[in-house]
């Protein structure tokens, strides 16, 4: 676990020292609020740092103190610091404890924002009606990692199909390469949630599919099944090492193992593209959408980065006014293109990382699944990330499945 905390008056963090800001006025009374998140890679940091010097700069009452914690570890440090009562003044928080954190009055209503009326219609179609309690900084895809050197040398091209991934699969099986490189969390689980829940997005019938979900009129399974079965069928076929797998880390370890160039493929998010091109590859990449269909392909994407204030912040007023500063839209649209993700607001830019631009197409297209839609009142991502842990530790498919629904009934009775 990695801890990141800096103060910019004083700022240090896990990439080094960094400038110290002088204050002018020591008689002024400062404002301190903390800013917690889970990004901690440098090159995230430092475009946090920029925003926030620049706030600032504006605002020279108030001070921030930024702090991070590395990996999954970050949500339960979450967990534990609001029920303690010493919650941080303004946070990142997923789908997942946004839950918790709303049924427990802990999040401020950000309706008032001025920034709401720029987002996308389907932005605001994930916000509350009438109280918001988080406003996404970026929209990030996940999709299909593609080493196009690889690919040629072996004449085969990016699989636009499910048919095509698999002869695509078959044939490197068959050189005894293992095709794609997958991590213990979001691989199979944005493959099985793109699948199962594509054709309801397609109708517009996810309002009356969530609820029947969120009702237990329906199980999870009846949907997830069919995408849980594609990623059953590519580890029996050898398409991918479930026990590498489940030893390997999210945009780290499956990163390092993608940058050796011996696969084609990984499963992860599109956000990391610009990382593996920091990492200097010796071949060209490209991140595809997911060819997860019989008839072509799909984006899973999730409003993401939510920005919340803690609603018993002492600090409201401060705290509010640094997250109205940080939704501007040239803040937005730097933060999202550093991260090699899409900006939410209405006129936003895709990522200027040329390695991502294959998602443009779907992205525009609509061939969109959300894989945390806020309709769906159920712990999705984790539900969905436990199940994929038990494919990839061999566990058969219905056992699997089987416990799926059981926890979502559990998550219900709560």
């Amino acid at each position: 676990m990695c801890l990141l905390t800096f103060v910019l008056s004083v700022s240090i963090g896990c990439s080094g020292n960094r400038d110290l800001v002088i204050l002018d006025d020591l008689d002024k009374e400062i404002t301190t609020i903390t800013f917690f998140g889970y990004k901690y890679e440098p090159e995230n940091v430092t475009v946090i740092e920029e925003i926030l010097s620049e706030f600032m700069a504006e605002n020279p009452d108030i001070r921030i103190s930024y702090e991070s914690i590395k990996g999954n570890g970050y949500h339960d440090a979450l967990r534990k610091r609001m029920a303690s009562g010493k919650g941080n003044d303004v946070f990142l928080a997923n789908h997942d404890v946004l839950l918790e954190l709303e049924q427990q009055g802990k999040v401020a209503d950000l309706s008032g924002l001025s920034a709401i009326g720029n987002y996308t219609a389907q932005m605001r179609s994930q916000m509350e009606e009438g109280k918001i309690y988080w406003v996404p900084t970026t929209v990030s895809v996940f999709g299909l990692y593609c080493n196009l050197d690889l690919l040629k040398e072996h004449g085969r091209e990016v699989p636009g199909n499910l048919g095509e991934w698999e002869a695509v699969c078959d044939y490197f099986v068959g050189e005894g390469i293992t095709p794609i490189i997958a991590n213990n969390d979001t691989s199979l689980k944005t493959l099985a949630i793109g699948r199962g829940f594509y054709s309801i997005y397609q109708e517009n019938r996810q309002a009356e599919v969530f609820r029947q979900l969120n009702s237990g009129e329906m199980e999870l399974s009846s949907y997830l099944r069919s995408g849980f079965s594609l990623g059953e069928a590519f580890i029996h076929k050898g398409y991918i090492d479930g026990e590498k797998a489940l030893g390997t880390e999210k945009t780290s370890e499956d990163l390092q193992e993608f940058i050796k160039g011996e696969s084609p493929f990984m499963l992860t998010g599109a956000w990391a593209a610009g990382r593996v091109k920091a990492m200097e590859p010796d071949f060209e990449f490209e991140v595809a959408p997911l060819p997860a269909l019989e008839d072509g392909t799909l984006l899973v994407i999730n409003p993401d980065t939510k920005l919340c204030v803690n609603a018993h912040s002492p600090h409201l007023e401060a705290a509010m006014k640094f997250v109205e500063y940080f939704t501007k839209e040239e803040n937005i649209q730097k933060f999202a293109d550093q991260q090699s993700s899409f900006s939410p607001l209405q006129g936003g830019n895709p990522s200027s990382v040329k390695e991502v631009r294959p998602l443009i197409s779907d992205y525009a297209g609509g061939r969109t699944v959300i894989g945390t839609d806020t309709l769906l009142r159920l712990p999705i991502w984790n539900l969905t990330a436990e199940a994929s842990e038990k494919l990839l530790a061999g566990e058969p498919l219905d056992m699997v499945m089987e416990r799926l629904d059981q926890q979502a009934e559990e998550d219900r009775l709560r």
